[in-house]
């Protein structure tokens, strides 16, 4: 199988303020958010190729990141599912190489997660072997409220069956190429992630859970920097 790592920089990262994407902000080492996340699946054996989905208006500050397993910079959409669609259709379309979908896996990950580990990406890897969609997830830690829109207490799920999701999703190139197919038809899409996207459209196929850590968390604030 031919594995594509999808990094999904499209956003702005508004909550976490500044004049640039949070993506491009620099961690304590001098390198960016960015960079630590291309730079985990560039190190993994398994991972062919880096495809990076930046903010239309920052795509030329990513080019410096081009060149071995980073094949191309390509312009994201306004919701994390547009940028997702936008990489689904390069990677279908790219001339460089012959594309069988039943053959090539996508691996789906946020750039806001600088430090998933190799471990969970090669565990990803191994898992798309046998399976045509994976998600990485950690058990739920504290009590989970269900609340209704008045913000009251609705209900408090059993925490055991609890997950908390995280990246990369990863799929069938023919799978996920599907899903959103049929998600685009859809006049009232709605989606936070791919896997819901796969979820809910195709229903038949099963989501396998590889573990995460809780180092592979999501910088979403400013505080995190």
């Amino acid at each position: 199988m031919y594995n594509i790592a999808v990094i999904l920089a499209g956003g702005m990262g508004t909550r976490v303020g500044g004049e640039v994407p949070k993506q491009l902000l620099s961690l304590q080492d001098g390198r960016t958010v960015l960079q630590h996340a291309v730079e985990a699946f560039k190190r993994v054996e398994c991972v062919d190729e880096v495809l990076i989905v930046m903010h239309p208006n920052w795509v030329e500050q990513a080019k410096p990141l081009l060149g071995g397993k980073v094949s191309a910079v390509i312009a994201g959409g306004k919701e994390r599912w547009e940028s997702s669609v936008n990489a689904i259709h390069w990677i279908m379309q790219a001339a460089h190489r012959p594309i069988d979908p039943q053959e090539v896996n996508v691996l789906l990950h946020d750039a806001a997660r600088p430090f998933v580990s190799e471990r969970i990406i090669a565990d990803v890897c191994r898992a798309l072997e046998t399976s045509e969609a994976v998600t990485v997830a950690v058990p739920a830690t504290d009590t989970m409220y269900e609340v209704g829109a008045n913000k009251q207490l609705h209900r408090i799920p059993d925490r055991a069956m609890m997950y908390c999701a995280q990246t990369p999703q990863a799929f069938r190139l023919s799978v996920i190429d599907r899903a959103y197919r049929l998600a685009l038809q859809d006049p009232n899409l709605q989606a936070t992630d791919d896997c819901g996207i796969v979820h809910k459209y195709l229903p038949e196929v099963p989501i396998q859970i590889v573990q995460g850590e809780p180092e592979n968390r999501k910088i979403t604030f400013k505080q995190d920097i």
